[in-house]
């Protein structure tokens, strides 16, 4: 069961992790490189490292409250935890991070938009993980059963994106750059519904008739 378990774990968290890099992608261009960049390796690689660790730390902050939600609903799904429990510590957790980072980057506002962002996350995944399924299409299908249905829960999991995006705007004020927050927001509406038109177009066929 725990292998099954682990095996849905990693295709979720996969998935998850190529809408971020994807996003991250569109976003964080690299910016173009010198003759002399070009010329001297040196020079070139690190000028293409400092764009690859700029898009991934992009990514791990996409990721932030993905992946605690992702964990948490593991943790009921195998160890037999409630969502209450789960949320406790996730409680903790943040509060420990708001300690360390301080309000001025990281306010409590944020923090509060975050929690209600992976409540929501959680039962999302923790279906996921309870359904039976190969691949992330086949999981979501079988949970989700139409597009519409799904489309439903990714709109509701952007409005409680876009309120940890308003508190964060509201705490960084004129450090905002909400030029990069909307090309961001763009990008993520593009990809989750490309990815659900693939999922409900070609591999919904192919789901309906495994069942």
């Amino acid at each position: 069961m725990t292998k099954k378990l682990k095996k849905k774990f990693n295709s979720i968290l996969s998935r998850e992790l190529t809408v971020a890099r994807s996003a991250a992608l569109q976003v964080i261009k690299p910016k173009p490189f010198s003759v002399w960049e070009v010329l001297i390796p040196i020079i070139f690689i690190l000028g293409y490292m400092r764009a690859k660790e700029q898009r991934e730390l992009f990514t791990q902050n996409l990721m932030f409250t993905k992946k605690i939600a992702l964990e948490a609903a593991f943790e009921i799904s195998t160890d037999n935890k409630n969502k209450k429990e789960v949320l406790l510590n996730i409680d903790n957790k943040t509060k420990a991070v708001l300690t360390q980072v301080g309000s001025d980057i990281y306010s409590e506002d944020i923090r509060q938009c975050q929690l209600e962002e992976i409540k929501l996350l959680i039962d999302h995944f923790h279906k996921l993980l309870e359904m039976d399924g190969e691949d992330y299409s086949d999981l979501v299908v079988n949970v989700y059963r139409t597009e519409n249905n799904y489309t439903k829960f990714t709109d509701k999991l952007k409005n409680a994106e876009k309120k940890v995006t308003l508190a964060a705007c509201q705490t960084l004020g004129d450090k905002t750059d909400i030029h990069t927050l909307t090309r961001l927001e763009s990008a993520i509406d593009a990809i989750r519904q490309k990815e659900a038109d693939k999922i409900f177009g070609e591999n919904y066929t192919r789901n309906v008739k495994q069942r």
